[in-house]
């Protein structure tokens, strides 16, 4: 099979490659303990590329990075890490048997303008910004929605540098309103998220939030897993700056919450 379905793909390295890039240094307690833990996971990637290569060639041409993101969205479990990771392969050659989604596929998302790329955080997770009040259910409906979010997703974890897996969302509800509510568009991104991009979100600020999503967030919050609700971090209107500034340069804080950098739309 064309390796090209699977966009993210780095070139095949190991978690050994990763390792010997690493200036040595005197350990101490903990680093001899995240040292056993890493060669915990080496042990156990090894295992699961026997098992889903087995399955499914595809699979020999992903990295063991992948398949590192995989195993600790499941607790380090080879066997249900293997089965989600199988999955995944299942549905990417079915949802893009491109090997990618284009703009062309997804104009009545595109055409919102509510998608936002640029900078990155202090350990380089590159910034998304999502401006809530600028979606709208429009022509395409859910099926286009969700092109969409694997489209955005693609082209963020695109901008990742060497050796970064994570990125940053900032979830912008200023002018939010029931009007631009979409229950079955959010589960279906907590769910592309969760099943398919596991351990890619560094941290997600929900900022400007309005009384009126408390609603939707007691609807969807049951849908998200503990793994991702750690991650989330509701900002009050007066804590903005100084909670984004914690995690992101000035430089590179988008201007609408007092950087210097103006939103580019992803």
């Amino acid at each position: 099979m064309d390796s090209d379905i699977i966009p993210e793909l780095e070139s095949k390295k190991t978690m050994k490659d990763e390792a010997e890039q690493v200036v040595p240094r005197v350990n101490t307690n903990d680093e001899m303990k995240s040292s056993t833990q890493e060669m915990e996971e080496m042990r156990r990637i090894h295992l699961m590329r026997a098992f889903v290569e087995a399955k499914d060639p595809l699979s020999k041409v992903v990295d063991d990075l992948m398949l590192r993101r995989f195993l600790r969205a499941r607790d380090l479990d080879v066997e249900q890490a293997s089965a989600m990771f199988l999955k995944y392969l299942k549905w990417r050659q079915a949802f893009a048997p491109n090997g990618s989604i284009s703009a062309s596929e997804v104009p009545n998302q595109i055409a919102q303008n509510k998608m936002f790329l640029q900078g990155s955080d202090k350990r380089g997770c590159p910034i998304a910004v999502l401006l809530g009040a600028r979606h709208f259910q429009v022509k395409g409906g859910l099926k286009e929605f969700k092109r969409y979010v694997v489209y955005a997703f693609d082209k963020i974890c695109a901008r990742m540098p060497p050796g970064q897996e994570k990125f940053i969302f900032i979830g912008d509800l200023e002018g939010w309103g029931y009007s631009n509510s979409d229950i079955r568009a959010y589960l279906g991104a907590v769910s592309i998220l969760q099943d398919y991009y596991p351990e890619r979100l560094g941290k997600m600020f929900v900022v400007h939030v309005p009384f009126l999503f408390t609603t939707v967030w007691k609807i969807i919050c049951p849908f998200i897993d503990n793994k991702t609700k750690e991650k989330i971090v509701f900002v009050e209107n007066k804590m903005l700056k100084s909670t984004l500034l914690e995690e992101i340069d000035e430089s590179q804080l988008p201007e609408k919450y007092g950087g210097k950098l103006t939103l580019v739309p992803i």
